[in-house]
């Protein structure tokens, strides 16, 4: 899959605000057909930074929120700003 059809969308609510600064972890909505690995690829191909964990939940919408830890070198922040999301 295209890294742009993987990662549809970044996620920001107040709970995710939080799982960026305290935990240097990003949110987004990802295609339902997207598996961990192609997830990880494309985070780390769309935004240049390396990927230590994806976790992912369906959501009761039937969407796919994928939890992306960042190595301890990169900052979520700063992610989270370029995005315009921060």
């Amino acid at each position: 899959m295209d890294p742009q059809e993987v990662i549809l969308y970044p996620l920001m609510t107040e709970v995710t605000s939080r799982l960026i600064e305290m935990e240097n972890k990003l949110v987004f909505i990802a295609n339902i057909r997207a598996n961990k690995k192609d997830i990880k690829r494309a985070v780390e191909e769309l935004y240049e930074v390396k990927v230590r964990d994806v976790n992912v939940a369906i959501t009761t919408k039937g969407e796919k929120k994928a939890f992306i830890t960042l190595e301890p070198e990169y900052s979520a922040a700063d992610v989270a700003i370029k995005l315009g999301i921060l």
